[in-house]
């Protein structure tokens, strides 16, 4: 049962197989031993980003393409769900509308770019989709009948994912209520986006994808057509995309231009996937987690050691938490330079080592 689900892609190191196994269970209990909103907040983000560094992984790390339009169509789920949830009120028909109508519009632009672009060479197809991804940034914030705007839409979900649903009284000091069904709702949803691309890259079409990676000249020679198998992750990638945009709008009941269409968005999943390691479906998982922890929780950390260095003025005006940004940037060097194959790769090279 354990290889179906897992698609024979075990951890191949025992310590990730314990981080991995830990982050699960920290992540389904998450409500109950970190209470408290900020806590859950942090948490579903670290959902969405799972889902969304993945599905882009499936595009750098496993196919070699480096595309800049990934946000694009984490945005079109997320303006999926708002739009559809605010024209049609807070249903789940309304729900599925957005979500089944911005994966339609993601399957056709994902197949134009993919059928148009990549042809090209992969500096130009990154451009190509730069440019697109900004167009389609400019275009949200200026249809504002539609997407709000600037400002983007606040909506209304349905009744069973909202604070105001009581379903019981409370339990270990939590409200059993409608913000709890709709984490366990991201939680169901990025643990099967994350089980299916495992089954993905681990297929025969996985293993092309890989090949195509290492030398697409080679895979052509052998008869892969590489033009299609290249446009198929980048379909497949879109579609997952859209789906954490879906999830991140029905969390946050709201969505704009910045919140899921910024060039910011796309930085820091460059950044976690870099961070966890390329061409590891496990490298999302920790990768997000390491990031949106360290990036919510830094400034809290740093306010902490200012204060306690308070004696000596130069060293917390170092630390202060305006700062925040320098020293996760700091982190990234660090963990670049230790960890320049991610901290799976390094995990599972560690865990060879051992062997011999």
């Amino acid at each position: 049962m354990l290889n179906r689900l897992l698609s024979n892609d075990f951890p191949r190191s025992k310590v990730l197989a314990v981080v991995l196994v830990a982050l699960l269970l920290v992540l389904a209990l998450a409500p109950f031993l970190f209470p408290g909103v900020k806590a859950l907040s942090v948490a579903a983000k670290v959902l969405v980003f799972v889902v969304l560094v993945a599905s882009f992984d499936l595009l750098l790390g496993y196919t070699g393409i480096v595309s800049f339009a990934h946000t694009m169509f984490f945005g079109i789920g997320a303006y999926g769900i708002a739009i559809a949830c605010t024209h049609m009120g807070p249903t789940w028909s309304a729900v599925a509308a957005g979500l089944a109508g911005a994966l339609a519009l993601s399957l056709v632009l994902s197949l134009a770019i993919g059928l148009f672009s990549l042809r090209v060479r992969a500096i130009f197809f990154a451009m190509i989709t730069l440019a697109v991804a900004s167009a389609f940034q400019s275009l949200a914030a200026q249809l504002s009948d539609l997407t709000g705007g600037e400002d983007g839409l606040n909506f209304k979900t349905p009744e069973v994912l909202t604070p105001a649903f009581e379903w019981g009284g409370s339990f270990m000091g939590v409200s059993l209520d409608g913000r709890l069904i709709c984490y366990y709702l991201l939680f169901v949803v990025a643990l099967s986006a994350l089980l299916v691309l495992l089954r993905i890259v681990n297929s025969p079409f996985g293993r092309v994808l890989q090949a195509i990676r290492e030398n697409e000249f080679r895979a052509e020679a052998i008869g892969y057509r590489v033009v299609v198998y290249r446009t198929l992750s980048s379909i497949l990638s879109a579609l997952f995309a859209c789906v954490a945009g879906a999830m991140l709008a029905l969390w946050l009941r709201y969505n704009g231009p910045d919140t899921s269409l910024s060039f910011e968005v796309m930085m820091d999943v460059l950044l976690i996937v870099v961070i966890g390691g390329m061409g590891t479906v496990y490298g999302s998982a920790i990768g997000a987690a390491l990031f949106v922890v360290a990036q919510s929780y830094l400034q809290d950390v740093l306010k902490l050691a200012s204060d306690a260095a308070s004696a000596l003025p130069w060293l917390a005006a170092l630390l202060s938490p305006d700062r925040w940004l320098l020293w996760l940037g700091v982190l990234f060097v660090l963990s670049v330079y230790y960890f320049p194959t991610g901290v799976v790769g390094r995990l599972r090279a560690s865990a060879l080592k051992g062997q011999r």
